[in-house]
């Protein structure tokens, strides 16, 4: 596990990384006003608390419940995903940031905040959800250099959930070719949706068409019951729905889940 991602892990072969779901922010349609922000903050704080209680090396803040996801993220987005990882962040783990789905919101969030890493779809072009989706790695990359953090990890995402490519490679062609040519401090296996599972080949085949110092992680799917099989080729792992209770995406961490889930990872 070489470069950006061995400087973040140094005693971890295969991290695992919890995700913190942040709730509707203000001026998205599920905004809680009634709770209002702080309320909020107060969830993602305990979230996180339980996740790296549980034994978690790194929780990956992602402002999950902004359904519909914007593109291209306003200023006010910026600042209140800035404020809630500022007073959530963990004081002696790792932490990184995503943003649905605007890649220099999540790069300039994170930089703002001291983020180890980030997460974003930076190559490609998609059908999806939110329409015609360009991405743009070379952007993302210099806007890194821009901001003077360099030491920061950027895992891209090469088979993005809610979308479908335009082109017809294959996922093992995609990664072999990102690999090179958009400069990736790891690579990111999704399922069609959050919490749903990849096909065990394509991680295999993604995994296979690299260079074994270009790390592969699964993005979605884990679960205590079959993380075991995907972590025999995968690097590592990303996951959210499976330690919330009963399994549903938009719920609070169950901390029985969590333990149970690190315990399954750990024993292989």
């Amino acid at each position: 596990m070489p470069g950006r991602l061995a400087a973040i892990f140094p005693k971890t072969a295969k991290p695992l990384i919890a995700m913190a779901h942040v709730p509707a922010l203000p001026g998205t349609p599920l905004y809680d006003g009634s709770g209002g922000l702080k309320a909020a903050i107060r969830q993602v704080r305990s979230d996180v608390a339980i996740l790296l209680g549980a034994g978690f090396d790194a929780v990956l803040f992602c402002n999950e419940n902004d359904r519909p996801y914007q593109l291209n993220a306003g200023l006010e987005a910026a600042a209140f995903m800035t404020r809630v990882v500022t007073e959530c962040r963990p004081e002696s783990s790792p932490f990184g940031v995503d943003y649905l789905w605007d890649q220099r919101c999540a790069l300039a969030v994170g930089a703002a905040t001291g983020a180890a890493f980030v997460r974003a779809v930076a190559t490609g072009v998609w059908e999806s959800d939110m329409g015609l989706w360009r991405t743009d790695a070379a952007e993302m990359l210099r806007e890194r250099r821009r901001l003077e953090v360099d030491e920061m990890a950027i895992f891209m995402n090469v088979t993005p959930e809610f979308a479908s490519p335009i082109g017809s490679r294959s996922s093992g062609e995609i990664a072999r070719s990102v690999a090179v040519s958009s400069i990736p401090d790891a690579i990111l296996i999704s399922g069609p949706m959050a919490g749903a599972e990849p096909d065990l080949s394509v991680l295999g085949d993604v995994h296979a068409s690299v260079s074994p110092d270009v790390p592969v992680l699964l993005n979605t799917g884990a679960k205590s019951g079959n993380i075991a099989k995907y972590l025999d080729h995968a690097d590592g792992c990303v996951v959210g729905s499976d330690l919330k209770f009963d399994g549903y995406t938009w719920n609070q961490v169950d901390p029985e889940r969590a333990e149970r889930f690190v315990r399954a990872a750990r024993a292989g």
